[in-house]
């Protein structure tokens, strides 16, 4: 297991409003070196040890490491002949073990036949969790590319799964993808109830679970070719509002040091440019966009926590470098204004980790996010222990 430090390079400077940012410093870990296709990273507690775990849904397999050893344990593989491509995972019965999602059949070429394109499974733990899982097959679209866990306004929790294309789509046009929403019954083997939650967007690569107003249910931001997204519920349907008119693939959210919201993006999807989106004082209309980085090569991830401990959030992008053809890389976006108006750049990672996806969460316990990395090219699995201030 290889582990080395790792020392952030501050790319630019600029005035700070108090005192300037600590420099991030995180040393570096990996977990796995034999990893066929990273597709997607979830955190949550396995085993109901109290220690946050690493899953991966891989090429063929779904997995899970064993917080702090990192061992790994299969827990199933080939649900379908093509990849799997998502996972959810997230403790919804309150009995301090997480329950699993997967999305598999990952055929984007094929919009239109349920056969060849899309599937999701809920996964049934045994007694013994590092053994393998049941897979309890669902409804799903073409194309399944995201899936979340999600509060509802009852304060249960629900699976949200979207398409990354709507049926029949072709040059990302055509019908829009439909998101459903699942509500999982008191025994998983019965039909689960579904609703749905949008169908107007095309080429909707990501999704991100929000709650801005301190209400039991989830909000959701959603990227897509029409741009940033709110959708909201309190009872009945699903509303959505319009934040950006930008192609988007990656979306989360945060705050800047002056207490406003932003979302950060990458834009288009699979894209170059990484862009900071800030709040208006009335929340009406488009929100002012700021881009911040325009070199990334092929980008596929990005994180928003508060990694440097500065009270408020920094944003980390990651790309692949896969299409175009470029170096791959991690890097960290730090606010240097109270307003977000000027930002520093730090490099994390490089081409040793070829991004597919992307994490943050706490896996020691010290009150520091810590960065978890999955590679596609480089078919790797790393953290990126976060030890800034020592």
């Amino acid at each position: 297991m290889k582990t080395l430090l790792l020392t952030c390079l501050s790319l630019t400077a600029a005035t700070a409003f108090a005192a300037e940012p600590p420099q991030p410093k995180f040393r570096v870990q990996d977990i796995d070196t034999a990893v066929n296709i990273g597709y997607g990273i979830a955190i949550a507690d396995v085993d109901g040890d109290g220690k946050p775990d690493i899953l991966l849904a891989d090429k063929n397999t779904i997995q899970w490491y064993h917080n702090p050893d990192w061992k790994k344990h299969i827990i199933a593989e080939n649900l379908t002949p093509q990849d799997n491509v998502c996972i959810a995972a997230q403790d919804i019965d309150g009995d301090g073990k997480c329950e699993i999602a997967v999305g598999a059949g990952w055929n984007p070429g094929e919009t239109s036949d349920t056969n060849k394109s899309g599937a999701v499974f809920y996964l049934v733990a045994p007694k013994d969790r590092t053994q393998k899982w049941e897979a309890i097959r669902l409804h799903h679209e073409p194309t399944v590319h995201r899936m979340h866990w999600v509060k509802a306004p009852s304060g249960a929790w629900e699976l949200i799964v979207k398409p990354l294309h709507g049926r029949g789509n072709k040059n990302n046009e055509g019908d829009g993808s439909k998101v459903y929403c699942y509500t999982p019954p008191a025994n998983p083997h019965d039909p689960w109830k579904l609703s749905l939650v949008s169908d107007f967007t095309h080429a909707s690569h990501n999704f991100q679970p929000i709650n801005w107003d301190n209400d039991p249910e989830h909000e959701l931001l959603v990227g897509a070719k029409e741009g940033v997204w709110f959708m909201g519920r309190s009872t009945g349907a699903w509303k959505k509002r319009q934040y950006s008119d930008q192609w988007t693939g990656e979306v989360r959210d945060g705050k800047l040091p002056n207490g406003t919201r932003f979302f950060a993006t990458i834009e288009p999807m699979h894209g170059t440019t990484s862009a900071v989106y800030t709040q208006p004082a009335n929340n009406k209309g488009l929100w002012p966009r700021l881009v911040l980085d325009d070199t990334l090569k092929d980008g596929h991830a990005v994180v928003v926590n508060d990694f440097l401990g500065t009270g408020s959030d920094q944003i980390a992008i990651g790309w692949r470098g896969m299409n175009p053809k470029g170096v791959p890389g991690v890097r960290l976006l730090t606010p240097l204004d109270k307003d977000g108006k000027q930002w520093r750049k730090s490099e994390l990672s490089g081409a040793e980790v070829a991004i597919e996806d992307m994490k943050s969460a706490d896996l020691n316990g010290d009150g520091k996010p810590d960065l978890i990395l999955a590679g596609r090219a480089t078919k790797n699995l790393r953290i990126l222990w976060n030890e800034t201030g020592k």
